[in-house]
């Protein structure tokens, strides 16, 4: 869903998991669209992200799931659902430019409908812009900008049609609200980061995370955050200064002018991303009932 095309009043979702929860959405989406009722009026999914195993490009997270990526594509344009490549390594050099993996991904990716990547490097950047510009780009939140000026700065930048700043930057309402039109229209904000907000090391994260994607031997990189040991729990993520709920999403966000909300758990399982989608896009009475359907579908593994 571009930005042309959005309407106000709807949220447009941006899902993780395209190839490490394919099996989840080919349950979810037709009960999405079957049973339109069960989910709030106001919310859409506009794309689904996410990188297969094996991709030196990948970031943020190490990418999973080795399915057919016609077969994932074909199924998100069959849903009118923007698939995105997590193309975002910080760590790329010209050599990693030509890999034969990535590059595949990419054409296949142009050539099967409104798609995008998500980027960090520039490098990375002026190569898709000159052999794949049928492709829009994501300005990555792995670029850690936490400093307002220099995030509206990326969001002026004609190279994307969507930037996901920091979540420390989510509830600058004062200054979000000074945006244009055609400025809110790229913010794609991170609803639901567990990190500690106080992290002071979440570039250095990002970069093992590059290295690994790039199959370099490195440290796994230790989290001094307090409570790290826990791992990914939502009711803390709720807790999260930066955190975007439903009702902050229609009563502040929506009025504000902003539409795009990207849920974050591409390294998480798919039982949490089920509460996710329960959380954030169903309405409460039919939650059992989409739970039942997910549940009761003996081909999904959700832990």
């Amino acid at each position: 869903m571009v930005t042309e095309q959005m309407k106000k009043d709807i949220a447009y979702y941006h899902l993780p998991g395209l190839f490490e929860f394919y099996e989840l959405y080919r349950v979810f989406l037709p009960l999405f669209r079957e049973h339109r009722e069960y989910f709030y009026p106001w919310c859409e999914i506009s794309s689904i992200y996410g990188a297969p195993e094996g991709c030196i490009w990948n970031g943020g997270r190490v990418g999973g799931g080795d399915f057919s990526p016609r077969e994932v594509f074909d199924f998100m344009k069959e849903y009118g659902i923007s698939a995105r490549l997590t193309f975002s390594n910080s760590l790329l050099r010209q050599e990693h430019l030509w890999d034969k993996k990535c590059n595949a991904l990419c054409f296949l990716l142009e050539e099967s409908g409104e798609n995008g990547v998500i980027v960090h490097s520039q490098l990375l950047l002026e190569h898709l812009k000159l052999h794949y510009p049928g492709l829009y780009f994501v300005s990555s939140t792995t670029k850690v900008l936490t400093d307002f000026s220099e995030c509206l700065d990326e969001i002026k930048r004609e190279d994307f049609l969507y930037v996901v700043p920091d979540f420390r930057l989510n509830k600058e309402f004062e200054k979000w609200k000074k945006l244009c039109s055609e400025q809110k229209n790229k913010v794609e904000f991170l609803c639901n980061e567990c990190c500690w907000f106080g992290c002071r090391d979440r570039k250095i994260c990002y970069e093992t995370v590059s290295r690994r994607n790039l199959g370099e031997d490195c440290p796994e990189h230790r989290c001094a955050a307090p409570d790290a040991n826990e791992g990914y729990r939502f009711s803390k993520a709720m807790g999260n200064p930066g955190f975007i709920g439903v009702d902050d999403i229609k009563d502040i966000y929506l009025p504000m002018g902003f539409s795009n909300f990207k849920i974050e758990g591409r390294g998480l399982g798919s039982a949490l991303i089920l509460e996710f989608l329960l959380y954030y896009m169903t309405k409460p009475e039919y939650q059992i009932h989409v739970r039942e359907k997910i549940y009761l579908d003996n081909m999904l593994d959700l832990f």
